[in-house]
């Protein structure tokens, strides 16, 4: 089950003017489920994305790239059940088949379409399926599809992933909404599994791709949940320029703001990734301070995160302190900086339990207090390391027991 993370409510995701989503039942891997989303983009629409590092990247992946590059975006097609990835030169047909009927479908050019796959890795992409349930993605096409869409873009998520602001900046109404997928496979690498975000408000497209990196760092690049980076990791933000606020430099008014609020939409995404987890019963803040850069701190907080002996020890409510001080002791391996880290200047907290400083257990620190720290289904962890001013945030899961039996069952 997921960790504090309720289901979206149909009714709180605001549609956003100039876009329009429909899904369908294609059977691209498993019949009688939804699994195929069509997006639609008014004219004038504007993108732009970051995508996985992996070097195995998916054909999609592959696609996006170049059609972003060429620009005038006009429509997203995403599947469900097989990632096409690892599959070589017919990976790449089956995604730029997949563009080109969708183009034929909206009178569009080919390379007007993002192509998105997840799923199933190796496995080729049965691309005669995916067109055929194109017209049924066409009919259902509405503004108010957000909801849907969520659910469709599913693998082992156990809950859909949804978030939706209306807000003024600067005395314009401005709407962003967002939907993501991801429950493994997941670290932060430029990107998570799949996310989406829209707004109406007018972005000139120098300043949508600066903000998607600037977002993505602070949000999507900020999760984790086993170390592993996927294949197919995509982020995109559009802007529709239907609305009336206008951010066409960096110096506009309200910028900030506005990257706030789309920062907010993006956050609340990729925490509700790390809440379903597979398998995770907790959902861990990783809070790290005193470093001399923020990289710096991220490089902490990975280490801990992507720790096995402290994401079990969590699901144990097991304050076994030692995994937790070896974690942050490896993070050099990160950064190299952190080669000369002064262990008697760190200090860690569970929560408000002050647990280690000056190189060893706390003074105060009492086993009952720590074990206490442990058991609730959300915890921060915070670590001063006593060398700057810089401080960053990472957001986990623990690893469980289910965790072992979704991985090993994934394919069946």
């Amino acid at each position: 089950m997921p960790v504090n993370l309720p289901p979206p409510i149909a009714a709180n995701l605001h549609p956003v003017a100039g876009v329009r989503l429909g899904v369908t039942e294609a059977g691209i891997r498993k019949a009688n489920r939804r699994d195929l989303t069509l997006i639609e983009l008014a004219p004038g629409s504007r993108a732009a994305g970051v995508f996985t590092q992996n070097r195995f990247c998916a054909a999609p992946v592959q696609v996006c790239k170049q059609h972003l590059a060429a620009g005038d975006i006009r429509a997203l097609v995403i599947n469900t059940g097989i990632a096409n990835a690892g599959t070589g030169e017919p990976g790449l047909h089956a995604s730029q088949q997949t563009c080109q009927a969708v183009a034929r479908l909206l009178d569009l050019r080919a390379d007007q379409v993002l192509p998105f796959s997840t799923g199933v890795i190796l496995e080729p992409l049965p691309v005669e399926r995916l067109v055929a349930g194109l017209p049924a993605c066409q009919s259902a096409l509405k503004a108010d599809g957000w909801y849907e869409a969520a659910h469709a873009i599913m693998t082992t998520d156990t809950v859909a992933k949804a978030a939706s602001i209306q807000v003024s900046i600067g005395g314009q109404p401005v709407t962003i909404t967002g939907m993501s997928k991801g429950a493994g496979m997941i670290k932060p690498n430029m990107a998570t599994m799949l996310g989406f975000v829209a707004t109406d408000a007018v972005v000139a497209q120098p300043m949508l791709e600066r903000l998607v990196k600037e977002v993505a760092d602070e949000s999507f690049n900020c999760v984790t949940v086993d170390g592993d980076t996927s294949t197919n990791d995509s982020f995109i933000l559009i802007a529709t320029g239907k609305g009336r606020a206008r951010f066409e430099t960096v110096d506009a008014p309200h910028w900030n703001e506005f990257k706030a609020a789309v920062t907010a939409v993006a956050r609340q995404l990729a925490q509700a990734i790390a809440r379903d987890g597979e398998g995770a019963t907790k959902f861990i803040e990783i809070a790290v301070g005193g470093a001399h850069t923020k990289d710096e701190a991220k490089a902490v907080g990975y280490a801990i995160a992507h720790s096995p002996l402290v994401k079990t020890a969590f699901f144990a409510s097991d304050p076994n302190l030692g995994r937790i001080l070896g974690a942050i002791g490896n993070a050099w391996g990160n950064d190299a900086a952190l080669r000369d880290l002064d262990v008697a200047k760190v200090k860690v907290w569970l929560g408000d339990v002050l647990v280690s400083e000056n190189g060893g257990r706390a003074a105060s620190y009492k086993e009952e207090d720590g074990a206490a720290a442990m058991k609730p289904a959300e915890i921060v962890v915070r670590v001063d390391l006593g060398r700057g001013k810089a401080a960053a945030k990472v957001w986990t899961c623990d690893f469980s027991y289910d965790y072992v039996k979704i991985n090993a069952d994934y394919r069946s």
